[in-house]
């Protein structure tokens, strides 16, 4: 997050005022030297699909300055250090308190997106919390920079990638962005819920009806696309999302820890010998996950809910940190209720 030349949430205002340079006419155009034949070969899908210029796609990517330590971040992210280590860097006072905060200033916000997407206010808040530390930590990278590393010069995901770019610009013609000034993560995530262009085109929402998907500067928008991204993978209302079990360890080797998809029903991981330490549906379909604490592995019953969290990030630790911290925060609220109504 070191790059801070304009936080993105800066760049917002003056959107709307500029004329997307990929929409630009290439008549006149200055004769361009190629570039490297796989953009030019993705330049190429993109006039033919989308309609684009190709001089004028050109011009965008001869802005682009290749980012290597992306790539080193890419190779070691924060989500593969152990539950222990990982835990304590968002299940954390400021986490918690700034929660509280952002709560209280949203209040109606989010509970208008409990009501109408059905997700609790504290899995809404908490998520921004993980993500941005609400809205502090946006990132300071140029998105089309990240994007442009990751899908040429990232085998492994390049795929995945080239799509996101794809995205990315149509996003931005969609919304009339100057393409080359937007600042993200070092993996293109915008905003304060870190949307990929992909998940920003399907799931951003005016939450605020004034008119913009603005998710830096106004936080009903984030509020509601949090919300909206969740209810579209299945978000259920009122439901547990995971519990603590006891295991018994002679059966624990015959059961599998690696596949978070809830397919196979309480009752079922009961007759295994896993006993839920606290209320759930038997019926319910869960998944049996572990994470290594400081005195052992812990194991948990991970159901539908939890399952969509990691939607969000397929990462088992992400999910449960959103879930712990959710919970803190939550508890604070009440807890701050309750001494209010002793007043």
């Amino acid at each position: 997050m070191s790059d801070s030349l304009l936080p993105a949430h800066r760049l917002l205002p003056v959107f709307h005022l500029c004329v997307l340079l990929v929409l630009a006419p290439a008549a006149g155009a200055r004769a361009q030297e190629p570039l490297r034949p796989d953009i030019e070969a993705f330049i190429a899908d993109m006039a033919a699909r989308h309609g684009y210029e190709p001089a004028a796609l050109r011009a965008v990517f001869s802005k682009v300055q290749p980012r290597p330590n992306i790539l080193r971040a890419m190779s070691a992210p924060s989500t593969a250090r152990p539950w222990y280590e990982f835990r304590p860097r968002y299940v954390e006072s400021r986490r918690i308190e700034g929660g509280v905060r952002f709560w209280a200033e949203n209040a109606v916000a989010l509970a208008r997106a409990h009501s109408h997407f059905g997700v609790p206010e504290e899995i809404i808040v908490a998520t921004i919390g993980v993500e941005t530390l609400y809205g502090r930590q946006v990132g300071g990278v140029k998105v089309l920079d990240a994007l442009t590393t990751l899908a040429f010069d990232y085998p492994r995901r390049a795929d995945f990638f080239r799509g996101e770019l794809e995205s990315y610009l149509l996003l931005g013609r969609e919304l009339a962005w100057d393409v080359t000034a937007v600042r993200g993560s070092y993996a293109g995530a915008m905003g304060l819920p870190q949307f990929l262009p992909s998940s920003y085109r399907k799931y951003a929402v005016d939450f605020d009806n004034d008119g913009t998907r603005n998710l830096w500067g106004d936080p009903a928008d984030a509020i509601g696309s949090v919300a909206n991204y969740y209810s579209s993978h299945g978000w259920e209302r009122d439901a547990v999302a995971t519990v603590p079990v006891a295991v018994e360890e002679a059966g624990l080797a015959q059961l599998d820890t690696t596949n978070i998809l809830p397919e196979r029903t309480v009752a079922d991981f009961i007759k295994d010998g896993i006993t839920p330490l606290a209320a759930v549906p038997t019926d319910a379909k869960a998944a049996l996950i572990v994470l290594e604490t400081e005195t052992g592995p812990r194991h948990w019953l991970a159901l539908q809910n939890f399952y969509v969290i990691t939607r969000y990030n397929r990462s088992v630790n992400y999910a449960m940190a959103v879930y712990e911290l959710a919970g803190e925060i939550r508890a604070r609220i009440k807890g701050e209720a309750a001494t209010a109504d002793e007043r």
